[in-house]
């Protein structure tokens, strides 16, 4: 039976352009990104082969589409696509063709059987009783805790769908807020994992899917209900450009050597990156088929990552890192909440900058550092101070 499983499921892939090869190597990348070794993809393939047509609705709130235009524009063979696909996404209505009573009807349908997950794609917009954002004629709030109290898990999807993201941003007339935080205000106990990051990586969320499959249970997960194998690690830790932080060469705005200070891939940390104080496998996983990512365009990271479930509407994580190109946004500290880096190097001593602290503390954590002492204060840094005793 197991045999004829996968025999389908390797016809319903050929039929689509995708081989055998293709999709081993696909899952191997979902291997990797949820901590196992590749040795595991025959396994993954058998549990995406089996658990073809498992149920799932994805909700479309307060967003900009940016998290399916992150699914949706992967490339060819679209290999994540096609297992979300396979998965039976009864409702996504970005991209179905279905409309109006007859899409409706799939969620009804789908709710009144169970046994499904649901995927929330942006913030949950509780102005007005909810009539901010309405859905077939009704409070789009009404649905979302209908869809999401019946269901196996939730998966928010995107920073929005985390803490409210740029719709909760200040002064958040729609009363935004995250789809945790909103749950929990109801009393509706369904387990939620969070990926931030604006957009979504598909590879997280096809890998969380997978790992679903595989264990039959949602993967590992930090104080923020994110999974451990994707959102430890800071993006500093992972950063091609971070021998250039060690040396001390940093792209800076309106010099004479700009350009060539960016052909050369010097640290973007005095352009406002986030990368010491933001934990995601952006630098591994990349986007689109892996080909780049935001520090590697050139980009200095904005720390969408950083969205904190139990900290939604004003003061998220929009509010807490703009503006973009300014170098200090909030730390997040189990227990504490958002800590200025300032704040931090006044703690430890006053002595070094906001991202070397960040930066010392992982590395020790890390063993990066034995015996030896931490760095002294960059010239940038000694240089940059306001009277407050933090950086202009």
């Amino acid at each position: 039976m197991a045999q004829e499983v996968r025999g389908e499921f390797y016809d319903l892939l050929a039929a689509r352009g995708v081989t055998r090869r293709d999709f081993m190597k696909f899952c191997g990348s979902v291997a990797a990104v949820i901590g196992l070794s590749e040795v595991y993809a025959p396994q993954i393939a058998s549990a995406i082969a089996a658990g073809t047509l498992q149920p799932a609705l994805w909700l479309a709130h307060g967003l900009c589409t940016g998290c399916t235009e992150s699914m949706a524009q992967i490339g060819v063979p679209d290999v994540p696509t096609i297992v979300l696909d396979l998965l039976s996404v009864n409702y996504w209505e970005t991209v179905m063709a279905a409309a109006g009573t007859q899409a409706e009807d799939n969620i009804t349908a789908t709710v009144d059987k169970g046994g499904y997950i649901v995927i929330v794609e942006g913030s949950v917009m509780t102005g007005q009783g909810g009539n901010v954002l309405r859905i077939a004629g009704k409070p789009g709030v009404d649905e979302l805790k209908e869809v999401c109290s019946k269901a196996k898990a939730v998966i928010a999807v995107g920073s929005c769908a985390v803490d409210g993201g740029w719709v909760a941003g200040d002064p958040n007339p729609a009363k935004a807020t995250g789809v945790q935080a909103y749950l929990a205000q109801n009393g509706i106990k369904t387990p939620v994992v969070n990926l931030p990051t604006c957009p979504v990586n598909p590879e997280w969320v096809v890998s969380v899917l997978v790992d679903y499959l595989l264990v039959g249970a949602l993967p590992p997960l930090n104080e923020f209900n994110e999974p451990k194998s994707l959102y430890s690690e800071t993006i500093h830790d992972n950063c091609p450009r971070r021998g250039h932080f060690e040396n001390g060469e940093f792209v800076q705005f309106g010099s004479a050597d700009q350009t060539a200070q960016e052909a050369a891939g010097f640290c973007l940390y005095q352009m406002g990156c986030k990368g010491p104080q933001t934990k995601t496998t952006c630098p591994l996983v990349r986007w689109n088929r892996r080909v780049s990512w935001c520090v590697e365009s050139g980009s200095p990271c904005i720390g969408c990552g950083t969205a904190d479930p139990l900290k939604g509407g004003p003061g998220n994580w929009v509010d807490a890192g703009t503006p973009f190109l300014s170098r200090l946004a909030d730390t997040r500290l189990p227990g504490i909440g958002g800590v200025q880096p300032s704040t931090i190097g006044a703690v430890v001593g006053g002595v070094a900058a906001a991202g070397l602290v960040v930066h010392g503390v992982v590395s020790a954590s890390k063993g990066r550092i034995k015996g030896v002492p931490q760095e002294s204060e960059k010239k940038f840094d000694s240089k940059n101070k306001s009277s407050e005793g933090g950086d202009k």
